[in-house]
């Protein structure tokens, strides 16, 4: 084995940094972006003021005594964003529409439309025209001497149309209507302790004919009720004092944004953990409404980070992609995690995407202000731009985006 200029006979890491790293106690470093994909040397204080630094090629161990011994400060430069644009095509139509959202997070999708959330209540909202719903009525939120997220409501729906959820993202409260006959039939809260920090845990899941929501009901705790009988699926013992030895099944995470993949199986949890650190976990939801009833205090930890409250979105049944690529111990890069949650490993990151984001037949679309951008995770690369469309809501099984602005409905399916 030939002895690299690191000075040790060790395998090539493929990686480069300043010799003021070759050492037993490195000191801390900066990433010095190549502008190749996220390639990055590493290097000094001393080394990251200069415009051409002297680099080696470092060995495995090296980059080990680096990463365990030596924070990462800060980044230099910028990583490469792909682009190879190409006309997206797809099929267009536009409506007038006078109702106005509350928020961008007021849409959902139907079945056959779909359903807003405006300042006299939820609304249907379609090619033809719009039919009023119901008036909703959230208790008021208190105010927070913590720093925290400001209170906004959100709109969730179930597949089949049948039932909605609003709720306050930052915010204790929320409702479960049936939208057939416009009334409550669940009211929903997760209690009161550091609730400012999260959009609040709730989603559909199950079949279109057996409609279950899952919602948080106290800061570390989800729970499941079936909607046809109010029956709660998931009863169990989740307490804890503090005096008595912690039960094993008691979980210290507060549960964040839930996103359910397109198989009906995994559950994503953007929840986060003292100190504070963002922590991404993927419950198995048919595991936890197949019996095993303490599933969800044992999910599987996808990502620990410096962030959470982050753009989620699944590319399918197994593939979920977070915003930004992120690491509690170091500065976050604008771009996505690509992550399989079976086998719970990272499968690559890249550059680029920033903002809303919805996955469909494999591709990442993410709402910008210059339009919603279309990304293909296979090689990291943007491959299209619909100029001028911000999307607020995407329905998963027809592929199609509606933008609600300016007194209109404009939606844009992509082509198959």
């Amino acid at each position: 084995m030939d002895v690299l200029p690191c000075g040790h006979a060790a395998h090539d890491s493929g990686s480069r940094g300043c010799a003021h790293l070759v050492a037993e106690r490195p000191p801390d470093h900066y990433g010095r972006f190549t502008g190749v994909g996220m390639a990055y040397d590493r290097v000094c204080e001393a080394c990251a003021g200069r415009d051409d630094p002297s680099l080696i090629v470092l060995c495995v161990g090296c980059v080990e005594r680096v990463e365990d011994h030596s924070d990462l400060v800060d980044w230099i430069g910028q990583p490469e964003v792909r682009h190879r644009d190409a006309d997206p095509g797809g099929t267009w139509t536009t409506a007038d529409c006078p109702v106005e959202p509350v928020n961008a997070w007021c849409a959902a999708a139907l079945p056959d439309g779909w359903l807003v959330l405006a300042e006299a209540g939820l609304v249907r909202v379609d090619g033809t025209g719009t039919t009023f719903v119901a008036p909703v009525s959230l208790p008021v939120e208190p105010p927070d001497s913590w720093p925290a997220d400001r209170p906004r409501p959100a709109v969730h729906t179930s597949p089949d149309g049948r039932h909605a959820a609003v709720v306050t993202d930052f915010g204790r409260h929320g409702v479960v209507l049936d939208l057939v006959t416009g009334t409550p039939v669940l009211a929903l809260d997760r209690g009161d302790y550091r609730y400012r920090h999260t959009s609040f845990p709730v989603a559909f899941v199950g079949t279109d004919s057996d409609a279950v929501v899952v919602a948080a009901t106290d800061w570390n705790r989800l729970d499941a009720v079936d909607l046809a009988s109010g029956r709660l699926l998931t009863d169990r013992v989740t307490t804890w004092s503090g005096d008595d030895p912690k039960p094993e099944h008691y979980l210290d995470y507060f549960h964040g944004a839930l996103l359910l993949d397109p198989s009906g199986r995994w559950l994503l949890d953007d929840g986060w953990v003292w100190s504070p650190d963002g922590v991404t976990v993927v419950h198995d939801v048919a595991a936890w409404l197949g019996g095993d009833v303490h599933a969800t205090e044992h999910g599987r930890q996808l990502a620990a980070r410096a962030t959470w409250d982050v753009p989620m979105a699944w590319l399918d049944e197994r593939t979920a992609v977070l915003q930004p690529i992120d690491r509690w111990d170091r500065p976050a890069v604008a771009g996505v995690e690509v992550h399989d949650v079976v086998d719970a490993r990272r499968v690559t990151a890249f550059a680029g995407p920033v903002g809303r984001m919805w996955g469909h037949d494999g591709l990442l679309y993410v709402a910008t202000a210059a339009g919603l951008e279309i990304w293909d995770p296979a090689d990291g690369a943007r491959t299209g731009l619909v100029e001028g469309f911000t999307p607020i809501a995407h329905n998963p099984r027809t592929g199609r985006f509606a933008e609600l602005a300016a007194g209109r409905l404009r939606t844009w399916t992509p082509p198959a």
